[in-house]
């Protein structure tokens, strides 16, 4: 069984009837995740036993109503951690890590009882975009396998690509989930800064992370949005406003009737591939026909400053974050430091990689006396900067619209010598971060055999928006239909 273009409420419905069991469910996934991941690599940790245990339960109590998520299975990227399942953010410094509790999404997740089949590859502590810095191995895109699948969430996209899941959970810094997406031809959406609770994520850049989902379809990933978002005592940025039935909104007739898109012309500039520009200005076309109204002369002129801004403020952010890892309290310890200073020197040099101990020196160097004025104040600036760029669209505008990256996957090593041609891939996506505002990538086409991603950025806490666009775009075209075939496409 392939869960590529499987209906989320229609399983639901299946489940529910018995016309399947949650255990024949639960062991479909499997069989699939077997016959795939050899090649894809896609997940960390499987959670087999206890996974097909839980689905016999499962079916035993039968099939709640009100539990749309009742015995599907599902999978969670390795940096949310998983009470008495492995979380090793992909890192030597956390291999062994067995958490003693569930993320806020685990707990909502486990009282809608899914089947939580494994926990995905990353890069390294969510830090890159392709899944080469994984501490353990990289993921490989299924629609080529010399290809990246995107990062950090790049073995969540991998495992929707391939059939595995309908969905996965990934988070997303500076473009972590749409990226990925983008690479994998399947649907990613990074929520409002605030919808979904933090709490149980491995922090990276504390004030940009955000988790969401990576489906295979636009409503797919609306209910499951809605299951994980909402208020949480624990992380005090979460937002009280009530969590809007989105998927409820989706269907016959829903129109992009009047819907006013901008264009900025930054995200089409000579910078974009030609064949991902051609791709997404027939998307916009298409957008255009079904009666939205299109508007390309409009600026986003601090775009161009996101990605060291970026870089700056979230690897501060790291820095901060990452000084827990001591190699005292928990995770790695150098097992050849005689001193106190030995064990952290050693703990860290050993248990941190390269891109890590990057952002780590960059974010001290950023936040050291003498040069936090320089480089950190001046990001900061830069940020509201970018926060004003995307409020003065968005005053005339419901949505803005581009390309998700610049380009289809790029091949496997050929750019993770270069950190910076690693970090303006996210020149697209790492804004929104910044500004802490939605935003999905959803299949729009293909350039040589390989999947180009739509990004749709909308206003804050109007996720409903970007939905109704998605579906409607997703309902009239057949891009997110196509499938891999690991390793190459006609």
């Amino acid at each position: 069984m392939k869960f590529n273009e499987t209906d989320l409420t229609q399983l639901h419905e299946d489940l529910q009837t018995k016309k399947i069991s949650a255990k024949e469910l639960t062991k479909a996934a499997f069989d699939r995740i077997k016959e795939t991941d050899d090649d894809v690599k896609a997940f960390i940790t499987l959670n087999e036993d206890e996974a097909l245990k839980r689905a016999e339960a499962i079916d035993n109590e039968g099939i709640a109503a009100d539990k749309l998520l009742a015995g599907v299975p599902l999978a969670v990227k390795d940096n949310i951690v998983t009470k008495g399942l492995k979380t090793t953010a992909a890192s030597k410094m956390l291999e062994n890590f067995t958490p003693i509790y569930d993320a806020t999404v685990i707990e909502k997740l486990n009282a809608q009882d899914f089947i939580n089949v494994g926990k995905t590859n990353l890069d390294e502590f969510a830090m890159g975009g392709s899944t080469e810095n994984s501490a353990f191995f990289t993921t490989h895109n299924p629609w080529d396998l010399t290809r990246v699948p995107g990062g950090s969430s790049g073995g969540s996209a991998a495992a929707v690509a391939a059939g595995d899941v309908i969905g996965a959970l990934g988070t997303d810094t500076g473009g972590s989930i749409r990226m990925p997406s983008s690479y994998n031809n399947v649907v990613g959406l990074k929520p409002t800064y605030g919808r979904v609770s933090r709490w149980g994520a491995i922090a990276f850049g504390s004030s940009f992370d955000q988790i969401g989902w990576i489906t295979n379809s636009v409503k797919n990933n609306a209910l499951l949005t809605e299951i994980i978002s909402g208020q949480d005592d624990h992380d005090m940025t979460s937002s009280d406003r009530q969590v809007p039935n989105w998927a409820a909104n989706l269907n016959e007739n829903t129109n992009v009737k009047g819907l006013r898109i901008a264009v900025p012309k930054e995200y089409l500039d000579e910078g974009i591939q030609p064949g991902v520009r051609a791709v997404i200005n027939n998307a916009l076309k298409h957008f255009e026909e079904l009666g939205a109204i299109i508007d390309a002369d409009v600026s986003m002129p601090h775009t161009k400053y996101g990605v060291p801004a970026y870089y700056i403020l979230a690897s501060s952010e790291a820095s901060s974050n990452l000084q827990r890892y001591d190699g005292i309290r928990y995770g790695f310890r150098a097992p050849d430091a005689k001193t106190l200073e030995e064990v952290y020197v050693k703990s860290r040099t050993q248990g941190f990689g390269d891109e890590v101990k990057r952002r780590i020196m960059l974010g001290t160097f950023s936040l050291s006396a003498g040069f936090y004025d320089a480089y950190f104040n001046k990001a900061a600036k830069i940020r509201t900067l970018i926060a004003q760029d995307f409020a003065n669209v968005l005053k005339d505008h419901d949505l803005i619209m581009g390309p998700t990256g610049a380009n289809p996957a790029f091949e496997i090593g050929s750019e993770i010598a270069d950190p910076k041609t690693m970090y303006m891939n996210d020149i697209l996506t790492v804004p929104v971060n910044m500004a802490g505002l939605p935003a999905m990538s959803l299949p729009a086409g293909f350039d040589n055999g390989l999947p180009v991603g739509l990004h749709i950025i909308g206003k804050a806490f109007d996720e409903q928006t970007i939905y109704n666009a998605g579906y409607v775009f997703e309902q009239t075209t057949d891009f997110h239909k196509q499938m891999p075939r690991l390793g190459g496409q006609d």
